[in-house]
């Protein structure tokens, strides 16, 4: 073989080790839940995926509501994972455990919030979804909980309330009129069943492609 055969060889070695490094990262990449996704939340406890409308409370704030509902094919139920304020996360980048982060509403572009007021239900602390466009304030600031390094899409995990402490909760209260059916979503002081979350439908961003898609959309 000549020296030319050799290099040429060696060449062709090196490519193929690059290339299976790359999907090798890609394979990892796809287990996690990444900056930018789109998804639907489902409450583990009761079934129930995380959603919202253009419906305001009758009382506390008075703002946007948010609900869990049965339905699994409910646009209304898809929520964009993003950075907090002050510190924007690369688009595609995994979640951290322990990572602040908002969660927008895809409709309404209101963000997941909480604040002191009283849960008109169950007398928790209220959860609603407030800003326009994308921006509210520092009460819009949710931490991942999980065990892991970094928030994997198979994995049960908990969004605790950076502003008051609070979990992201569902215990079971049912709505009447103009929202039968659907459940209260609130904030616990304290972590048990009712707050772990699981990633069900969505788009998932992967860092330099185009989305992973992983639903009905």
């Amino acid at each position: 073989m000549g020296p030319f055969r050799i290099i040429s060889v060696f060449v062709d070695l090196v490519l193929v080790c690059l290339m299976c490094a790359r999907c090798g990262a890609r394979d990892l990449d796809s287990s996690y839940v990444t900056c930018g996704s789109l998804v639907k939340l489902m409450n583990t406890r009761h079934s129930v995926r995380l959603h919202s409308h253009d419906v305001k409370y009758g009382s506390g704030s008075g703002q946007q509501s948010v609900t869990g509902v049965d339905s699994a094919d409910d646009a209304n139920s898809y929520w964009r994972i993003r950075g907090k304020p002050d510190k924007v996360c690369q688009r595609g980048e995994p979640i951290r455990c322990g990572q602040a982060i908002r969660i927008t509403h895809m409709k309404t572009g209101r963000n997941l919030h909480s604040h002191h007021f009283s849960s008109p239900l169950s007398n928790h602390q209220e959860v609603s979804a407030f800003g326009e466009n994308g921006e509210g304030d520092d009460l819009d600031v949710w931490s991942v909980q999980c065990s892991a390094t970094y928030w994997e899409r198979d994995d049960a995990v908990r969004f605790k309330h950076v502003g008051t402490d609070v979990f992201l909760s569902v215990t079971g209260e049912q709505y009447g009129q103009p929202i039968r059916g659907q459940r209260e979503v609130h904030g616990m002081p304290s972590p048990n069943q009712h707050n772990y979350w699981k990633v069900m439908e969505g788009v998932f961003i992967q860092p330099s492609s185009d989305p992973v898609r992983h639903d009905e959309l």
